[in-house]
């Protein structure tokens, strides 16, 4: 087994199944934002076997909602820090997140974020 290395940010939200087109493509430009800055791995999710009562009340997945799950990995918690910074100078995105604000394609409240530390690696 390999030493265990590496740092991800995992995001998890709730989002109506008509925004996801547009999703999507805010989803790839951020993606291809990080990759640009140095991320190691950037992938987005959409749950597809999700019970209802396994998520915690924050969630309150509706019938016309889907749960998105995204996460960038990267070198270590410092490395992030550093890609983050670059991503936040970005004029094309805060552009971009601005936009991303006045269209509303979700709920900011039902969103959780976090950054993990890897524990195991195989």
């Amino acid at each position: 087994m390999k030493k265990a290395k590496g740092y991800v940010d995992c995001f998890l939200m709730v989002i109506p199944k008509k925004n996801i087109p547009e999703y999507k493509k805010i989803a790839k430009m951020f993606g291809e934002a990080m990759e640009k800055y140095g991320a190691l791995e950037y992938r987005e999710f959409i749950g597809d076997d999700t019970p209802k009562n396994m998520y915690p009340a924050l969630m309150k997945v509706k019938r016309n909602e889907v749960l998105i799950t995204s996460i960038v990995g990267f070198k270590s918690k410092k490395h992030r820090e550093q890609i983050n910074k670059k991503f936040i100078k970005d004029p094309k995105m805060n552009e971009m997140m601005e936009e991303l604000n006045k269209k509303s394609l979700f709920d900011m409240s039902r969103m959780m974020y976090g950054g993990f530390k890897t524990i195991v690696e195989m």
